[in-house]
């Protein structure tokens, strides 16, 4: 969403809950602004998207980054409403899907990469390997996050559905996914609701995050002020967390296959839907 031209240390402040330790380089950027006022939003007004804007979102989801140009993604802009109803109750009763001006999957495509090659004679029996199905889905993150870079840089707000990979089966029917094509996430696109304050979710200090040469391990006592501050903030938002704060929440989420609710099964249906996943 458009921010006002706050100084980057405000929004640096937002997002860690202390200033920077050091002085930022250079000026404020309209860039720099966007990424850093992310949030996710989950209340949109009926304001329809702008004429032109799938078209311009996508232009800037296929600007982004792909590995050896296989461009191994796909995405599908949902319109019908009562696809939208069902995806919405695949994906745990998330009514933003149905509530937002623009609906889209994001999906991990290996089909058009086996058609086109076996068109030329080939049979794609590299596509068979864990690398490749990895390498779709980082290429559809990379592409989807381009995209709501964009949308957000003009006013409108996003938020994924992750819990599009809960009941897989029933997502791949409602988008009639062929083969070796996987729903990986959704996302929703619009513009906020004015009267819904969403503030800047707080995220771990830099240095749990960043390491310098070799891989530093976690420090207890740094994530427990970041628990205390996830809790103040979830708090001011009138959101429920586990008295342990975010390393409670994050450790239960952790904590069972029953936990992943129902995505430990991810493995048996890729392989079921057509990835070989070698």
């Amino acid at each position: 969403m458009n921010a006002p031209r706050n100084e980057l240390r405000e929004l640096f402040n937002a997002r860690y809950g202390q200033a920077p330790a050091s002085k930022l380089p250079g000026s404020p950027s309209a860039v720099l602004e966007t990424l850093l006022s992310h949030r996710s939003i989950r209340s949109f007004s009926d304001r329809p998207a702008p004429e032109g804007t799938p078209e311009i979102l996508v232009a800037a989801a296929q600007s982004a980054a792909s590995s050896s140009n296989l461009q191994l993604w796909s995405v599908i802009s949902v319109q019908d409403p009562d696809r939208r109803k069902r995806l919405a109750s695949a994906a745990n009763n998330q009514i933003h899907v149905c509530e937002s001006a623009l609906f889209w999957v994001w999906l991990a495509d290996l089909n058009r990469a086996t058609v086109l090659a076996r068109n030329l004679g080939f049979e794609p029996e590299g596509l068979d390997y864990l690398e490749m199905f990895l390498m779709a889905s980082i290429d559809a993150a990379l592409a989807a996050q381009n995209a709501v870079i964009a949308a957000e840089a003009h006013g409108l707000g996003s938020v994924y559905i992750g819990a599009l990979r809960n009941r897989p089966e029933e997502v791949a029917e409602i988008l009639e996914l062929p083969e070796r094509v996987f729903a990986l996430f959704g996302l929703c696109l619009g513009y906020p609701d004015p009267d819904v304050k969403t503030a800047i979710k707080p995220r771990l200090p830099q240095s749990v995050v960043l390491s310098h040469d070799t891989y530093k391990p976690v420090e207890r006592e740094i994530v427990a002020k970041y628990d205390e501050l996830m809790s103040e903030f979830y708090s001011t938002q009138g959101m429920q967390v586990p008295a342990g704060g975010w390393s409670l929440h994050s450790a239960q989420r952790v904590q069972s296959a029953k936990s992943l609710n129902g995505r430990d099964r991810l493995k048996e249906l890729l392989v079921g839907h057509g990835f070989a996943l070698r």
